[in-house]
């Protein structure tokens, strides 16, 4: 709820507008989204034969829209960021129905085995989860100056509950951490690795600029791990199913921000030339 109500006070109706002239691009980077996640998840978790909860929980994370830290990360690698926001908040919005289509997609019952998928608590809690990002978006249309402290608090306050979150969830499972296996560990990784790597070239090859194929690189390998955490928290039933596909879930968070940032301070270094 903090984290997407500081979201939703960053977001002007200027800045979308503008983004969204920019069709091409903003198109190009929706396809990555929900194009090509989904199916970068799907072809690992099927490459490296992950369990079944994993695999669904990997398949999650690809369907999932763009990361709370996506717009950080786009500032940046000097990329475009009215683009990121405009992406990030058209991708919270359409994954209320597009996150539940690529997951019954892609999470096949070969991969998927006998784990239940609840796909109507999956787009009730989505509906929920962005309900917030509304809120903040009223709240900066009436009042900018009270916008503004809801955003700087969100971001601050989210980032330490995700930092805190995530490390009491490794110290209190630091066992089963140890013991996943390392295909599991590698699924984790490559999937924001291939993403960020495919996003840029797949912009690239639709022909636009350095600074939106960037952006769009990011938005794509960027995955909102909170929200699937809340989701799969919400969503499906304890137990060791759950723990293992939150396990992936927290492991993908913490890859995450490591490749992010080493992309970010890379794509810092390209000239438009390059």
């Amino acid at each position: 709820f903090v984290i997407m109500l500081g979201r939703g006070a960053t977001i002007h109706r200027t800045d979308i507008a503008m983004a969204l002239r920019r069709r091409r691009a903003f198109l190009v980077g929706m396809l990555c989204q929900f194009g090509l996640m989904p199916l970068i998840a799907f072809l690992l978790a099927l490459a490296l034969a992950l369990p079944p909860p994993v695999a669904l929980a990997l398949i999650m994370l690809g369907a999932t829209p763009g990361g709370t830290t996506s717009n950080l990360f786009s500032y940046w690698a000097k990329g475009d960021v009215t683009l990121s926001i405009a992406m990030t908040v058209a991708s919270t919005v359409m994954a209320i129905v597009l996150m539940p289509l690529a997951i019954a997609i892609y999470a096949t019952e070969g991969l998927t085995g006998d784990v239940e998928i609840p796909f109507a608590s999956i787009a009730v809690t989505l509906i929920l989860v962005t309900l917030p990002a509304a809120i903040g978006y009223v709240i900066r249309a009436r009042n900018v100056v009270a916008a503004s402290w809801i955003e700087w608090i969100g971001s601050l306050v989210g980032m330490v509950l995700i930092a805190a979150l995530i490390i009491n969830f490794f110290r209190e499972n630091s066992a089963m951490i140890f013991a996943v296996p390392f295909g599991e560990l590698l699924a984790t990784l490559l999937l924001s690795v291939c993403g960020v790597a495919a996003g840029c070239w797949l912009a690239r090859v639709l022909g636009l600029d350095l600074t939106a194929a960037k952006t769009v690189s990011l938005e794509t390998g960027i995955q909102n791990a909170p929200l699937s955490i809340t989701v799969i928290g919400l969503s499906f039933a304890a137990g060791a199913e759950q723990d293992q596909m939150l396990l992936t879930a927290a492991l993908y968070a913490v890859f995450v921000v490591i490749t992010s940032t080493l992309t970010s301070w890379y794509y810092a270094t390209l000239r438009p030339a390059t």
